[in-house]
């Protein structure tokens, strides 16, 4: 392989010669011709070979830089899972299943940014423009100052973003967007990467906020690459169970706010209405207390919520018992449950369990095992809890409570919906707990006997 040519540089006007020269010939300055070391070594068409960038201006970590401005767009639970608004320059990826109402949810946060004072251009590359305007006049936002275009070619979209420069531009969908430099059909690994990349990247030189909508899998996870989600700044899922009225928006990444935020909706004939407590929500439907039946005081990113996990225990006529899970971790399931038959001497053999978290909440947290317990217990013995009780608390694989963050704030919202009890593990810090009855367990033992007279 040929050597690859010296390349040398004037350090005073950075003119560029293939030979050392005692004075440079562009600026006539003396002994500023000097040799520059390639920034890799190898063929300039695989590595960066000889070519050098120019030198970034560095900072201390101490520099001291103002919080980006945020626009609210005065739907709370929206400007919630965006932590406080929408930031200048950033990329928003949402998905959800087909139908669960993200076209619906972002058109109302289309409306709703724009009264607010910002320029913004919704970008249909799946319905016509007469379906976006027949949707805008069932939700009623016939008169909101959106701009509409209904385009799949990735170059045109952007060339109208650059004249334009809205505030806020809405991709619906990533998936039927595609340039015209790659050699793959819309929807592919290629296409979509390419598109996202060129989306977030005029975000971040114009100061344009880009959402995107993506779809997902059959397992709910964003379709095409998952380099999709490092790029942008923001990943939402919109979720939600379709035979429920209610719509969680959950934040799983966010630059500039907390994550696992959530925001709850409630679907109606006139499009998505924010729901400003759902614990009194996903409790409104329980009646008297049952067996199976549990009240989980629960954390959602900052928000405490209550929700109801239900259980139940029956013998199996098969050979193998049945484990049927909605809302909750199945493997963590068959975690408790050998927990229970191994440190307490339970047994489930023999038995289906089926549980669910009412309301079509998903629920991932551990502070969860206790209550899971308390509802498979119940169900077992067909013995309801004391009315008015919530339970939350970790259970380790040697049977012992752990306990979690932020009971101070599970108590609060479970006292100001009227529970006077919770059973919760030792060593936590429920803090202020006014009037409420707090019973505190070292085990999962000391749990079932006292509670359930057995052990």
């Amino acid at each position: 392989m040929a050597k690859a040519a010296a390349r040398f540089v004037c350090q005073s006007c950075g003119a560029v010669t293939s030979k050392w020269s005692g004075r440079c010939e562009a600026c006539g300055e003396w002994n500023s011709v000097a040799e520059e070391a390639p920034l890799s070594q190898g063929p300039s068409g695989k590595t960066l070979g000889q070519s050098r960038g120019r030198t970034l201006p560095l900072s201390d970590l101490s520099a001291k830089e103002a919080p980006p401005p945020r626009t609210a767009c005065r739907i709370d639970e929206l400007d919630r899972v965006l932590g406080g608004g929408l930031v200048p320059a950033s990329a928003v990826l949402v998905g959800g299943d087909p139908g669960i109402g993200k076209s619906t949810l972002l058109l109302q946060g289309a409306a709703a940014f724009a009264r607010a004072g910002l320029k913004v251009v919704y970008i249909s590359g799946e319905e016509a423009s007469a379906q976006v305007r027949l949707r805008a006049q069932r939700l009623g936002l016939q008169d909101a100052p959106v701009q509409l275009a209904t385009e799949t070619n990735l170059r045109n979209i952007l060339t109208t973003l650059d004249e334009h420069r809205p505030d806020l531009a809405i991709v619906d969908s990533i998936q039927t967007m595609w340039a015209d430099n790659v050699d793959s059909a819309p929807g592919s690994v290629s296409q979509v990467r390419a598109s996202a990349h060129e989306l977030t990247t005029f975000a971040k030189r114009t100061g344009s906020s880009v959402v995107m909508v993506g779809h997902v899998t059959k397992d709910g996870q964003i379709a095409g690459p998952r380099v999709v989600e490092h790029m942008v700044d923001t990943v939402l899922y919109f979720e939600g169970e379709r035979g429920h009225q209610f719509r969680i928006l959950r934040s799983v990444k966010n630059r500039f706010g907390p994550a696992d935020e959530i925001g709850v909706f409630e679907m109606t004939g006139g499009g998505l209405a924010e729901v400003t407590n759902p614990s009194a929500l996903f409790l409104s439907e329980r009646g008297e207390p049952s067996p199976g039946s549990v009240v989980f005081a629960g954390i959602e990113g900052t928000r405490p919520v209550l929700v109801e996990f239900q259980a139940l225990v029956a013998p199996t006529p098969h050979s193998q018992p049945r484990r049927s899970v909605v809302g909750w971790d199945g493997s963590r399931l068959a975690m408790i449950l050998a927990v229970l038959e191994s440190r307490c001497g339970i047994p489930f053999s023999g038995l289906d369990v089926y549980l669910n978290v009412a309301g079509g909440l998903r629920v991932s947290e551990p502070a969860a095992d206790l209550a899971v317990a308390a509802a498979l217990l119940s169900a077992r013995e067909d013995v309801s809890l004391p009315p008015e009780t919530v339970v939350f608390g970790e259970i380790s694989l040697s049977g012992a409570l752990r306990p979690v963050s932020q009971s101070e704030n599970r108590l609060k919202e479970a006292q100001k919906l009227g529970f006077s009890t919770a059973i919760l593990p030792k060593g936590g810090k429920p803090g202020s707990a006014g009037d409420m009855k707090l019973s505190l367990m070292g085990d999962l033992t000391t749990f079932v006997g006292d509670v359930f007279g057995a052990g």
